[in-house]
């Protein structure tokens, strides 16, 4: 009797008789969205005034000019049911005024060169009610920062593979565009390579950024992320 009590106790506290614990409640799906106007190509470039900066260890990359373009898919692509519409975007570019970005070291500055040479580059927009968000996915070895001057050092961003990054999606008004948010700060993975000057053991950099969206296929249309749910009508 007493192996059968502890037996009973044991059973019951694993949740294996009549007062089983409730099963876990089922993962809600993610809001459907939509992404229009379908088939329009945009820009994305800094807010005015703002620049991009990229942190590794104590060294500030701060370049005033970056930014990459995109397409809207085209109906019914525009369109996703239960979560993100997601489209290719071209390599991002960095500069400043068309030149190396400055950084924080004396005599040293920084040229950073995108590429899609392992895979896309891709944005996924996700419509939520409580604020929609904007993930980028930056492909293996997508971006390398050559460091020169006082300091000669090679950081390369997703070195293992692709890496995500996202920030909320502000809508536009009628005055402003819509903005992709990350100046709140976005981790992503890197290699450093280089002498002894430059951070080697770093494994991960801050990003900080805002891009406005400008539609470019029409002007005074803009990129919008809505509620993209398809709500069956009743049969009958």
């Amino acid at each position: 009797m007493r192996h059968l009590r502890r037996t009973g106790v044991v059973a019951a506290a694993l949740g294996l008789g009549l007062g089983a614990l409730p099963a876990a409640p089922a993962l809600a799906l993610a809001p459907g969205t939509t992404v229009g106007p379908a088939g329009h190509a945009y820009t994305a470039s800094l807010v005015s005034g703002t620049t991009a900066t990229f942190v590794v260890g104590s060294t500030t990359v701060t370049c005033n000019r970056s930014g990459n373009t995109g397409q809207v898919p085209d109906e019914p692509g525009n369109t996703s049911a239960d979560g993100p519409v997601v489209s290719a975007l071209t390599p991002a570019t960095f500069s400043n005024n068309g030149n190396n970005c400055p950084t924080n070291v004396l005599f040293t500055t920084a040229r950073t060169v995108s590429n899609n040479t392992n895979g896309d580059w891709t944005i996924g927009l996700q419509y939520d009610p409580a604020g929609s968000t904007g993930t980028m996915t930056i492909p293996t070895a997508g971006v390398v920062t050559t460091i020169s001057g006082l300091a000669s050092c090679t950081v390369t961003v997703a070195p293992n593979g692709p890496a995500s990054i996202s920030g909320p999606w502000i809508d536009g008004t009628d005055t402003s565009a819509p903005v992709l948010d990350f100046s709140a700060g976005v981790s992503l993975p890197i290699r450093v390579t280089g002498g002894l000057t430059c951070p080697t053991g770093a494994t991960s950099a801050t990003f900080r950024a805002r891009y406005a969206v400008t539609d470019t296929t029409d002007a005074a249309q803009q990129i919008t992320v809505t509620d993209g749910t398809v709500v069956t009508p009743p049969e009958g």
